[in-house]
Formats: C-alpha cells, structure tokens, sequence
C-alpha cells in the first residue's frame, strides 16, 4: 500500500472528526511500511491495532462501498480520501448547498440528521469508554439541534485576491483576484467565493452578496500577509434568533471614513433588516479577525439576544455561544448536572461573556466567575448589570497559571460547585490541581472536545472524582463537532 493509490474499500464504522473506517485483514497486506514515519504503537488509534489494518477514509460513511486514494501510510493504519462513491449507504442523503465537498463549513450535509446524532452519540461514549477507561457511569442521549439549517448567529467571511477555482470555472474568464467567502479545508492562502450559506439566515446573504459587488465595483483593494498592503480583511455578520437585531462588522487595515459611509448608506438601502454596522481596523500584520479599535457608522454598535430569560448584550468580538437555540439547552444540562442549590456557592472558570454564570445565578447563593480575556470580563460585566443581577462577581484571572492568590487574597468563598467550559485545548494540568484544592462537592465539564475532556477528567479521577454522567448537545449540526457535559462528585 503506497501513498496516492487508489483503492476499493467497504466502509463498515465511523471515527471521531468525520472519518469512515474500513479495515483489511492483515495477512492480505503485502506492502506495509515497517515503522512509517516512526510512529510508535501507543501513539495509534486503537482501531489501528490488532488482525485487522484499518484505513480511515474522509467523504465516507458506513455502509458504503468506495474507490479511495490512499494519502498517508503509517505502520499500522493509513489514512485517505474518497474519490467515488460505488454504493452509497443508506444513510446519505442529498446535500443542500452547491459548495458543499470544497467549503469546509459541513462536513456531514450529505448524511441524514438522524444517522449525524447517532454517530455523535456513539463516539462520545467510545471516547469515555475507550480512551478515558471509564465504564461505571450514566450518559444521557445526545440532545438534537432544533434547526439543521439558518442556526449559527455568526458567520465570519474573509477577502481574498487568491479566488479559489471550482473545475467548471477553470477555463472561464471568471475574476481570479477578487472573492469574499470562506477558506478551504488546510488551505489558508485561497478563498471559496461564496453567494449563499445555509448556516446562519438569508439576510445574512444578502448582506454578504451585496458587500462583494460593493466593494468589487469600487475596485477596492485586499490585504495581503506578504505584502500587508490593501484595505479589506474580513466581513462578520451577527444575528440573532430571539430578537430582531442584525449586526454588519466590516474588518479593514486601515479607516476610509467617506467610503464606509456610502458602503453603510447602500447596505441599509439593500438589507433594512441590518440593526448596526460597524468597522474595527485591525492594524497587526497577522490575518486575524479582530480590530484594534473600531467606529460605529450605524445603529448602537451592540445586538441583543437571550437565553432562557436572560438578555445578553453582544458587541462586535464579544464571544457568544454561536447556537442560541441550543445553549440554552447545554446549560440547562450543566444547572441540571450541578444540582445547585439557593445555599451553594459556584466557581465557573472560562467564564468568557457571563453567560454560564449569569443563567444559574438565581438558583445559587452566589457565583464567582473566572476568565483571562479582558474585553469579554467587560462583557460580562455589562450583561450583570443589564439583567440587574447582584449575586454573580467576575475576575480576570490566567487560567494557564493558578488562580488560588487571588481566590486566597480576595478572601472568596470555598465553591460547592464548580463550572468549566474551557477552550478546545482543554485545561492546564494546573488548573486541575487547583480545583482539587478548592475542594468541591461536584465538577461540572462543559466541552467542545469531549477527547480533551475526558483527558482531563482522568485527573481529576486520579485525584479522587468519580465520573457520574455525561450528554452530549449537538451544537453544530452537519459537523463532526460535538459538546459534551460531564459530572464529576467528590
């Protein structure tokens, strides 16, 4: 088996992050690369081990029958891609988007809802089970997304002079130096251009269709990484589902204040249905999407939106849960988990905006909140005051590094529940220790990345808590990304 062969494969399982699984008896492998890329046997998959050679295929589900080209080969798995379909299973389904196998937003459209909940549900259990070791402990089913479509309240979109080509566009005369869209899976320098996106609304289309002809007519120029010459960077649309608030956020390199005002003037004329509009100049030589200061040239510069009966106020980079729909439902699980109490005292660490903190702050006595980026503490601070809330304190504290000095010189209450929704990456080894010196009855985790989770549970289990559940919420469906929450008690 030789790296760029192409290969017929029945897909009989599924793997986390969206990979079908096929596996080969061994003893018909006569090609196998002893020690390929030095990868030792602990490092593998544990579907890599055993009688059976195991290739995980992207673009398959189970139940079909492909031709694959193999793109990676290591000692005992490989890795490769799909190149046709030979029999579809069952369980496809027709995608809905044109873009959809380039565009790296989906990557299950073309796997009916119910099979995507299925998979999820039975990977987070395999994780738990398999990577974790853990077997004594309830899991609840996976809570299913009440919108597959329109459900992101945020779309961030990036301009490129790298236009990305479809095969139908190659020998046209189609503008290559000009898109306004989303990047393609590991390539960083190209953009798909993109007219409509089913994740977030229709206005937000309209919105992005009528800023590429804008800004394109006026033969703008685009930022570039090597040069870190031109003016457009990005374009972040927000929305939200319980009210009618639609923010434009255009992200350039430098201020072009008679240009804005007609972009601004011509948007509102086109999409009425924009609430603000805002510009951050974002001066570093990096591509990020996040300016250094920005101008409001509509509206308050804020939307609005809730959670349960909370109203949270969102600026331009504030973070907010990006499915409004279904966080309520994630924390709802977590209070649920928490079991908390009018007499209980709750730590949330990676607190980001207060959203965690302010929902369960009228079941608790009350909630002290953590988090080391700034702007997000002044988030919260806002939404504190905004739902007249007493009993929630927020600190900017480096999660990376101990927390205890300021726990220790503020002089705050021990916390009989503690709340962590911390980033992909999961936790620092240091956080975990102080945790366990704060000594509390019940650990509720909330994950994005249950295999960093359930790494991370494993010390705390080492340090005497007992995993007692977990449900998954599917946050984003036609992705393989999954939240996860977890209880741990003492």
């Amino acid at each position: 088996m030789k790296k760029g062969e192409i290969i017929e494969l029945e897909i009989t399982k599924y793997a986390f992050e969206g990979k079908g699984i096929s596996k080969i008896p061994r003893e018909i492998l006569n090609n196998i690369p002893a020690g390929a890329n030095s990868t030792s046997e602990d490092e593998l998959p544990q579907e890599g081990a055993g009688k059976s050679f195991v290739i995980f295929v992207n673009g398959s589900y189970p139940g079909d029958k492909v031709k694959a080209m193999i793109t990676k080969v290591k000692k005992s798995y490989a890795e490769a891609k799909t190149v046709e379909v030979l029999r579809p299973s069952e369980e496809r389904t027709k995608a809905e988007c044109k873009y959809f196998g380039l565009c790296g937003g989906c990557k299950q459209q073309d796997l009916n809802y119910q099979s995507q909940l299925k998979y999820k549900q039975e990977q987070v259990i395999d994780i738990f089970e398999r990577l974790g070791g853990f077997k004594d402990f309830e899991y609840f089913p996976i809570a299913p997304s009440e919108k597959t479509f329109y459900y992101r309240n945020k779309m961030e979109y990036s301009f490129t002079e790298k236009r990305w080509l479809k095969k139908e566009e190659l020998d046209t005369d189609v503008d290559r130096n000009f898109a306004l869209g989303l990047h393609l899976p590991n390539i960083y320098d190209k953009v798909l251009d993109i007219e409509e996106c089913f994740l977030q609304s229709k206005e937000s289309n309209s919105v992005l269709n009528f800023t590429r002809s804008f800004f394109k007519a006026k033969g703008e120029t685009i930022y570039s990484t090597k040069t870190h010459l031109g003016y457009l960077r990005n374009l972040i649309i927000k929305k939200t589902h319980h009210t009618d608030d639609l923010m434009v956020n255009l992200v350039t390199s430098e201020e072009n204040d008679a240009l804005m005002k007609e972009y601004t003037e011509g948007l509102i004329k086109q999409v009425p249905e924009v609430t603000t509009v805002i510009n951050n100049i974002n001066t570093k030589l990096a591509q990020v999407a996040l300016g250094d200061y920005e101008k409001i040239y509509y509206g308050s510069g804020y939307i609005h939106d809730t959670i349960g009966e909370f109203k949270f106020r969102i600026s331009a980079n504030s973070f907010f849960q990006t499915n409004t729909l279904q966080a309520e439902k994630l924390y709802s699980t977590a209070l649920d988990f928490g079991g908390i109490g009018k007499d209980d005292v709750v730590y949330d660490l990676y607190s980001g905006a207060g959203t965690i903190s302010i929902f369960v702050s009228k079941k608790a006595k009350s909630v002290y909140a953590f988090e080391s980026v700034e702007p997000a503490v002044k988030d919260a601070e806002e939404n504190r005051k905004f739902n007249a809330i007493d009993n929630v304190h927020f600190f900017i504290a480096d999660l990376n590094r101990s927390f205890l000095s300021l726990v220790y010189q503020k002089k705050l209450p021990s916390p009989d529940v503690v709340i962590l929704d911390p980033p992909r990456s999961g936790m620092n080894p240091v956080t975990v220790k102080d945790v366990v010196k704060l000594d509390p009855e019940r650990i509720v985790y909330v994950s994005c990345n249950p295999a960093t989770q359930v790494r991370d549970i494993k010390m705390f289990n080492e340090e005497g808590y007992r995993l007692v559940k977990i449900k998954p919420v599917d946050m984003f469906p036609h992705t393989y990304h999954i939240e996860n929450v977890a209880l741990l008690e003492k």
